[in-house]
């Protein structure tokens, strides 16, 4: 039997969606330590998972790995389509968990564009081999535009920043029970409608923060300036997304920042991918009174939720035997 586990990453936006410039996404996103995705994989001539939202993604790695099948148990798990980015840790972990049973090397990074993983952001991919905060290089416009081109004919973006950050910063994570985010069908046509009318210069507003805030933050372990420059990311990728998801934020995760905002122990707040899962910087000393403000947050807010926090993460996934 092999085991595998991986943690759930947060999206905090992309680099650039105009085609007006040479590079297209460029995700930014950060490794969690949990919640966690576990799962236990044996040998077996046909597919056996009881786990219904898994199935398909059993199924493509399957085929991809041409193996008879497999029996996979889920021992643990996140939600799907809340913003921790399931869908690439799930397929991954799949494909890991079979390939490791029947003693195949493989290389997930090499494989996923085949399970349909890491085509516009390669945060997912980056947190499942070594964890850690991820800026990727994005991808060539004049190859990669709404679509990506048939697989085989793209690979996953590599990361240009790939690092832990300082060892007592922690992420407040405030995922409220509403509807989910976009995925599938619905993600693929609003991300259509985001790039072709995307405004250029948000992508230069992002850079000079990157550049002059978000990474000299880290450098310097400033936690006030690296929780302000999310932010400001934040808000500039919702003026692109405004006209798709009703707002700068979806609602009513808009309502759940600004609340997340009163409080003196969260350093900045944002949505993470599509939402509903909503994320607030804080450090060891100050979590379980940022925990307290999300929760207070969630009840200002009259939603039900779960409020949790998490350490970024400092390596990948776990395969064992």
């Amino acid at each position: 039997m092999v085991t595998v586990e991986t943690g759930a990453r947060l999206h905090f936006g992309f680099q650039n969606l105009s085609l007006a410039y040479d590079r297209l996404y460029g995700g930014i996103g950060v490794g969690l330590d949990e919640p966690a995705l576990r799962i236990e994989t044996t040998a077996a001539q046909e597919v056996r998972c009881a786990d219904s939202e898994l199935r398909s993604y059993v199924e493509t790695a399957v085929d991809v790995l041409d193996v008879p099948g497999i029996a996979i148990t889920v021992k643990e798990r996140f939600g799907r389509h809340i913003g921790l980015g399931s869908g690439t840790q799930i397929a991954l972990a799949c494909l890991v968990g079979i390939a490791d049973t029947y003693d195949l090397s493989i290389d997930p990074r090499q494989t996923a564009p085949r399970l349909g993983r890491g085509g516009r952001s390669g945060v997912g991919v980056a947190t499942f081999e070594d964890g850690g905060f991820i800026i990727d290089s994005g991808h060539r416009s004049t190859k990669f535009t709404t679509d990506p081109p048939n697989p085989g004919n793209w690979s996953v973006p590599e990361p240009i920043v790939q690092q832990p950050l300082p060892a007592d910063w922690r992420f407040l994570v405030v995922t409220p029970e509403t509807s989910p985010g976009n995925s599938g069908e619905a993600e693929t046509s609003s991300m259509e409608a985001t790039v072709e009318s995307a405004n250029p210069g948000i992508a230069d507003d992002i850079a000079a923060v990157l550049t002059r805030s978000l990474l000299p933050s880290i450098a310097e372990q400033n936690i006030q300036q690296f929780g302000e420059a999310l932010e400001r990311i934040g808000r500039l990728n919702g003026a692109w997304y405004a006209d798709e998801q009703g707002g700068v934020y979806r609602p009513p995760v808009g309502t759940l920042i600004e609340e997340l905002c009163k409080s003196r122990t969260v350093f900045g707040a944002g949505q993470s991918s599509w939402g509903p899962t909503v994320y607030g910087v804080t450090n060891k000393a100050q979590a379980q009174e940022a925990k307290d403000a999300g929760e207070t947050a969630v009840k200002s807010s009259g939603l039900d939720g779960r409020v949790s926090i998490h350490t970024p993460s400092t390596d990948g996934y776990i395969s064992t035997e």
